[in-house]
């Protein structure tokens, strides 16, 4: 996902719509037409050499597979987008097209950049990178670990567990333990080489645990990337939103499925705490749990709180203090 902090007009652009997929990239640009090219380093150089001055490469958000073609056309000068899913499945939508194909998708995205102001994509840095690989492997560790534990339960559960299976399962979950504990290392070893004193001043929010802190360091280039707190909350996906028409209002509150999803549940964990410990949150909480709305939706306001603290606190370079009110949270 790309970062707000820069909008560029397409006005005078030549505009190149990828659709990305493990094995090929479809191109459209209304110029050229379509072209298919192999997703790897040597289709990367081959659409690179077809690229004039103006060009304005946009794809979509896919995950592993546009993370490293943006990348590549960062390295070589390339101005790219890179947009939300949603945002261009909404245009197709309305152009009720119904022909859906890698082709169909290209020339849509092509299209959508054409009509659309667009963010300029924000490479990560090396140490960014592997701050971001450290995390999904953590992440893919962490729930083998639990996965394992369950497993290991329920062994125990069936009255005489197997010596080979108990045994197996143990040496599989010391080994995990071990691999967690040398990855966290490392993430901590990389975000204190730049940012040690933004971590120590997010760790004084009472609520805001440490691997929260760490990502948000990461996640944000120690804030660098957002200019105001709206923005933060809002590439989060934080903001609780309300289906309303007229006078009436249909459903209940909700956030918003578009953001970062990870940074997301992570500040979820933290305002458990935070509605204990941060007197600023347990106010909101108990506020909007007072009006009868839902405690899920509190605690959605106490996320949104505490990362507009965290902000707050990066940008002042001042630790928490309760009694101090930022104009910036």
């Amino acid at each position: 996902m790309s970062f707000p902090n820069s909008v560029l007009m397409t006005k005078d652009r030549k505009i190149y719509g990828i659709d990305i997929s493990k094995n090929v990239f479809d191109v459209y640009c209304v110029a050229t037409g379509h072209t298919q090219l192999k997703n790897d380093e040597k289709g990367f150089k081959s659409f690179l050499k077809t690229l004039p001055k103006t060009a304005l490469v946009v794809m979509e958000a896919t995950g592993y597979y546009h993370y490293r073609f943006a990348q590549f056309l960062h390295k070589h000068d390339v101005t790219v987008s890179v947009v939300n899913p949603l945002s261009v499945k909404r245009f197709i939508q309305m152009k009720l097209a119904k022909v859906k194909t890698d082709k169909s998708d290209a020339k849509a995205i092509c299209e959508y950049g054409t009509m659309n102001e667009l963010p300029i994509y924000n490479a990560y840095t090396e140490v960014q990178a592997e701050c971001l690989q450290l995390f999904r492997l953590l992440d893919n560790y962490i729930k083998q670990r639990t996965a394992t534990k369950n497993k290991l339960h329920g062994e125990d559960v069936l009255g005489i567990p197997s010596r080979m299976v108990y045994s197996s399962l143990k040496r599989q979950l010391k080994h995990l333990d071990k691999e967690i504990v040398m990855l966290e290392k490392r993430l901590l070893e990389l975000v204190k080489q730049d940012q040690q004193q933004q971590l120590t001043l997010l760790k004084s929010i009472p609520g805001m645990g440490v691997k929260t802190a760490l990502f948000l360091i990461v996640i944000t280039d120690g804030f660098k990337k957002f200019e105001t707190a709206a923005q933060l909350c809002s590439y989060v996906g934080i903001t609780p939103t309300i289906r309303a028409s007229g006078s009436s209002v249909r459903g209940r509150s909700r956030i918003s499925k578009v953001g970062n999803k990870k940074l997301r549940n992570l500040l979820f964990l933290c305002a458990f705490s935070a509605c204990k410990h941060n007197r600023a949150c347990r106010e909101i909480y108990d506020r909007i749990v007072a009006k009868g709305k839902s405690k899920k939706l509190a605690l959605i306001a106490v996320s949104n709180k505490l990362l507009k603290q965290a902000f707050a606190i990066a940008k002042s370079g001042l630790p928490y203090d309760e009694n101090f009110v930022s104009r910036l949270a």
